[in-house]
């Protein structure tokens, strides 16, 4: 403890601190603390300063001061929250570092123009499984490069998780802006990437939420994004997120949750269409279409749920219940019969279903769990879900063969396949897509496509 002119003469800290120290020294305090720091930027340190008055029995203001060094520890709490807020693969900021700078962009105060970029990497976790964990890692790092290259200097890229990059831009041209550089992405990664004895092509979908749309904070900001993905996975090109999107993407949230409800509840049916052999007028089998109608007797159009059962992977369970209750028909009708009654129904078979459900087992399930013949069931597959994988599906078809039933395509000559390949394939159908067969009669190019 010293007089405050002693103190001044011999310490630099109150030479420096001296107007704040003479300030505490006259006010009615007795404690304040305050943070310091001195030095250049590159090397500053950092004090925290303790304030306390002690007068004398003379009634001369006497200050004691105590600093502590803490340089080092906020050294470690910088590096560290550094850390937190990087992405440990690709040295991007993080989600979290990302949220950081798009709080920052958003605060009143700052009225520049800006807008959020997602990027989603197409079918990665099959890229993963293919060249392996590694390299999958060396592939992210390439694709990182590559967008960082297509981005202008005060863009902000960041690894936002798995196979989701996102970009923080300030515009000058609004969406104008976003598109174009959402497009220099594009085609960024439009080219091959060669790792090892691979070579694979990247395709993405890019959502962009501009910040004129946006009310609310960082997270809902990058939510409008991924949103706009979604309307991007089906147009194959970027998309800009409007409000009305959010209003679609709550509508078709809301129909999931309502699907799932509906077929735990076993609120879906299957109507049976006739098929009819045009020769003999006699109807040969009956093509199963599920239909939801909802406990008040609503009825939901497949149009507007199919779609969303597709998105949601809900199509799986929706498929089995199918299969099961089709089977479970096929039973009661020969039963009515009192033997086989005769005819088949047709099921689709969606893509989604392929991909994920072990499609031969649950149709030998449902055979079994109803006693009915195999050949009983005709198995409608589209022709994009068979060359989507063919070798894959292509197996599948075979086991599916090994059951008894009929396979027909379905939708064919919208896709890419051609008839050699077909060949190759265990199909016993066609089922020629409506395009060609509607007004065949009066269109000879019609006629000969289906003759063919």
């Amino acid at each position: 403890m010293a007089g405050l002119g002693s103190v001044a003469a011999e310490s630099p800290v109150v030479r420096l601190l001296g107007q704040r120290i003479r300030d505490f020294v006259t006010s009615d305090g007795t404690h304040e603390q305050l943070a310091w720091q001195f030095g250049s930027e590159v090397d500053s340190r950092h004090f925290r300063v303790m304030l306390a008055r002690r007068p004398t029995d003379r009634g001369e203001a006497r200050c004691l001061v105590t600093l502590v060094d803490q340089t080092s520890e906020l050294r470690t709490e910088h590096s560290l929250r550094r850390e937190m807020a990087t992405d440990s693969l690709t040295g991007l900021p993080n989600r979290a570092g990302f949220s950081d700078a798009l709080e920052e962009t958003i605060r009143p105060e700052n009225r520049a123009s800006y807008a959020v970029m997602v990027i989603d990497l197409a079918r990665f976790g099959r890229v993963n499984a293919c060249v392996g964990g590694l390299a999958g890692d060396e592939l992210l790092i390439s694709v990182a490069r590559r967008i960082k290259g297509a981005l202008r200097g005060r863009d902000i890229l960041a690894r936002l998780g798995g196979d989701e990059f996102g970009v923080l831009m300030t515009l000058d041209d609004g969406s104008g802006d976003a598109l174009h550089v959402a497009r220099r992405v594009e085609a960024a990664l439009a080219n091959p990437f060669r790792l090892s004895d691979f070579e694979i092509r990247v395709e993405c979908s890019i959502g962009i939420a501009l910040g004129s749309e946006n009310d609310g904070d960082a997270d809902d900001l990058i939510r409008n994004a991924q949103f706009a993905i979604k309307k991007s996975k089906r147009t194959g090109r970027a998309e800009v997120y409007h409000t009305s999107a959010f209003d679609v993407a709550r509508e078709q949230f809301g129909i999931e949750t309502e699907l799932r409800r509906a077929i735990e509840n076993g609120e879906m049916t299957l109507f049976y269409q006739p098929i009819c052999d045009l020769n003999s007028g006699r109807i040969t089998s009956f093509e199963a279409l599920s239909r939801w109608i909802k406990e008040d007797g609503t009825s939901i159009s497949p149009d507007s749920f199919i779609p969303v059962a597709e998105e949601s992977g809900l199509i799986v369970p929706l498929g089995r219940w199918a299969m099961e209750e089709a089977a479970r028909t096929l039973a009661l009708w020969d039963q009515a019969e009192s033997g086989n009654c005769g005819v088949k129904i047709a099921v689709n078979l969606s893509a989604i279903q392929l991909q994920r459900d072990h499609i031969p087992e649950m149709v030998r399930r449902a055979l079994d769990n109803h006693g009915v013949a195999g050949d009983r069931l005709t198995l409608e597959l589209t022709e994009s879900a068979i060359v989507s994988d063919p070798d894959r599906i292509a197996h599948v078809m075979r086991a599916l063969k090994d059951l008894g039933t009929t396979l027909a395509m379905d939708d064919f000559g919208t896709g890419y396949s051609n008839l050699a390949y077909l060949q190759k394939l265990p199909i016993d159908l066609l089922k020629i897509d409506r395009s060609f067969v509607s007004g065949m009669l009066a269109d000879r190019d019609k006629i000969a496509i289906v003759r063919a």
